[in-house]
């Protein structure tokens, strides 16, 4: 429960710890997460740009399809009409002026080769004889673009070509019904005010009539009706889609257009009419028509969306005349599609899943070498240094765990090292203290006696002639009196330190006190002292004899060091950021050597000859510095000097406030 819940931090807050394994885990699927969902966006944009240039490029191939259909029905007119146009009896009945008898052959034909119209002219465009109206002939077609082409280059032509309902009605009035369609309001189509169409849109052959000397002696034209003919776009729609349904409508449909209106079409209205009379949009029709360029992509084509492809159709004249249309339901790709997405998706979550299981194992790999590193690692914090782990694996972790076995050996022999170590301090403190103690007791039983030997020696000093030859014998004896002491008094003050007696006092002040006790002594007779206190000094809250006896001790110390001769500078400053008075005493002596620095406040230890110094003074100057919570440093070079720094806190006149004033 303890690597799952929160546990009390050492400020008394909660933190969560989650395990390595599980950020692990996140981490991986985070990652795979990220990947995935990347793959996925890239994945299906790419999988749905590529649906839909395969379905345009099918598309543009259905259209050429279309087109062969298209042109093979025109080829197919043109051949009808050129082989018709070399029959004999065409021939004869033209030489011998009785056009009649060939009526019945062109009309059988006419109807054998599916033709709507099959008219024969003279040389000069007058109209000899309609098949589908005998009764109505001497018009002049000359001005009509194919017999007009023929009668001017003596060749065969065919196109696609608009007839004028009146023409249309001369040929047959059956024709000109087909012709007839109403236009119908599409959405997206252009503005058009016509309300309906009456010329028709005729694949069209023409071919010339010659003697049997070359002679051009008439023109055979005919062609078929596209208005209400579905056997082209039928054609196209089994040929090309297999008469293919999908989702009960059919996948592919075509269309010719006459101008922008259907006037052959397999699309289908709701009702399930072919959708005669509605019209292109508005977009494909200024492409297409206008501009003269194939179009191909997305269109809503009547009543549903489809993958379409245009081209322009043209005359004779090289004009647009049409439109030839075909169109794949939109549908049945984006069903492919919604499936290829829908099965990318299963396979990228299962490879997400399978990965999850893998970083899973990988994790757990992972995680309990470094659990039983992290028990273990407890343990040894409780105190079990016997606490060791498994080595598996050659691995980071296997080095890892090699080395913590290590280090849980080295604390066990270091634990066992310090405890004899400290054992032997104890052992050795407690002797010294014991040491110290009877010191302390001999010092002070010496003292009295001691005192009464210094005593009556300066007394038989005073009393002996100075030609007594005992008196050098009885001066010595005085300087080691006095030197025994001194040295036993130290002992005591070292031993019976006492706690400062603290009051609010001016650090300025006591330094002043200190000069004016020492200045006139012989000692200071050569040194310069020179004060550099800051007015305005805070006062701090300390033990003015004990503060007297730290800067006493230094300031003669510093005497001592300079030789009777020299400078001797005391400075005072408040130091706001760190909230501290700083005492600074400096002097030019020969300074105090590296090695001697590091021992300068241990008792016992002195620079000084034998005879001129205990070694306590620093050591006591030390100790009351730390009782005042203050610090005590030295800055020295050999020959330049030296300066300590005393630094007493300002808190302490919060402390002592209370109960001083």
């Amino acid at each position: 429960m303890s690597d799952w819940f929160a546990r009390l931090g050492d400020e008394g807050r909660f933190r969560f710890r989650i395990p390595i394994a599980t950020k692990l885990i996140l981490s991986f699927l985070l990652i795979i997460t990220l990947i995935s969902a990347v793959f996925v966006v890239v994945g299906i944009r790419l999988i749905g740009d590529r649906i839909v240039a395969e379905a345009q490029e099918k598309v543009r191939y259905d259209l050429n399809a279309a087109r062969e259909i298209y042109l093979n029905k025109l080829g197919h007119i043109d051949n009808v009409v050129r082989f018709s146009a070399d029959r004999f009896f065409l021939i004869n009945s033209l030489l011998s002026g009785n056009i009649g008898l060939a009526t019945d052959e062109l009309t059988k034909i006419k109807n054998r080769e599916g033709l709507d119209i099959l008219t024969v002219t003279d040389a000069s465009g007058k109209v000899l004889l309609r098949t589908n109206n005998v009764d109505y002939f001497q018009d002049d077609q000359s001005d009509d673009e194919l017999v007009s082409a023929v009668l001017f280059q003596g060749e065969p032509v065919s196109a696609t070509s608009i007839v004028p309902d009146h023409e249309l009605s001369r040929e047959s009035p059956v024709l000109a019904e087909m012709a007839c369609c109403e236009v119908i309001d599409t959405p997206l189509a252009r503005v058009r005010d016509e309300t309906e169409i009456t010329d028709g849109m005729m694949l069209k052959a023409a071919a010339p009539v010659f003697d049997y000397e070359n002679n051009l002696i008439g023109v055979l034209y005919g062609g078929v009706l596209l208005n209400k003919n579905f056997e082209i776009v039928d054609k196209i729609k089994q040929t090309v889609f297999e008469d293919v349904i999908y989702d009960e409508r059919d996948l592919g449909t075509a269309t010719i257009f006459q101008d922008d209106v259907r006037i052959s079409t397999n699309v289908r209205n709701t009702d399930g009419s072919r959708a005669i009379g509605t019209r292109v949009s508005e977009e494909v029709f200024i492409q297409v028509v206008k501009e003269g360029k194939p179009w191909t992509g997305r269109a809503y084509v009547v009543n549903d969306w489809y993958i379409t492809a245009y081209e322009p159709i043209r005359n004779i004249n090289n004009e647009i005349i049409g439109i030839l249309y075909v169109g794949e339901l939109e549908q049945k790709y984006v069903d492919i599609q919604r499936q290829t997405v829908l099965a990318f998706l299963a396979i990228t979550l299962l490879g997400a899943l399978a990965a999850m299981s893998l970083a899973y194992v990988i994790s757990r790999r992972i995680s309990i070498p470094i659990r039983e590193l992290a028990s273990a690692s407890r343990e040894i914090e409780q105190g079990n240094l016997d606490a060791e782990v498994e080595i598996v694996g050659s691995d980071e972790l296997g080095e890892l765990a090699e080395t913590f076995n290590a280090m849980a050996s080295a604390l066990k022999e270091r634990d066992k090292q310090l405890m004899e170590f400290t054992q032997s301090k104890i052992m050795e403190s407690e002797r010294l203290a014991l040491i110290g103690q009877i010191a302390a007791n001999v010092a002070h039983e010496l003292n009295n006696p001691l005192q009464g030997i210094v005593t009556y020696s300066h007394l038989l000093l005073e009393k002996m002639p100075s030609e007594n030859s005992a008196r050098e014998s009885l001066n010595k004896i005085v300087i080691q009196a006095n030197r025994c002491r001194d040295i036993i008094r130290g002992l005591l003050d070292f031993s019976r330190q006492r706690k400062p007696d603290k009051t609010i006092c001016d650090i300025n002040s006591v330094l002043d006190e200190c000069v004016a006790l020492i200045e006139n002594q012989a000692l200071f007779h050569n040194i310069e002292i020179t004060k550099q206190f800051e007015e305005d000094l805070p006062m701090v809250v300390v033990d003015p004899s004990q503060m007297q006896q730290v800067f006493m001790n230094m300031i003669i110390n510093a005497a001592e060091a300079m030789e009777d001769s020299g400078y001797l500078e005391l400075v005072t400053r408040f130091v706001p950021d760190e909230e501290l008075i700083a005492i600074e005493i400096t002097d030019s002596g020969q300074g105090i050597s590296e090695e001697n620095v590091e021992k300068l406040f241990d008792p016992f230890f002195t620079t000084k000859e034998v005879g001129h110094g205990t070694g306590l003074g620093l050591a006591i100057s030390y100790g009351i510095i730390k009782e005042h919570e203050g610090t005590i440093s030295v800055d020295t070079e050999l020959g330049h000097g030296t300066t300590f720094l005393i630094q007493l806190p300002m808190k302490t006149v919060e402390e002592g406030s209370d109960g001083r004033r």
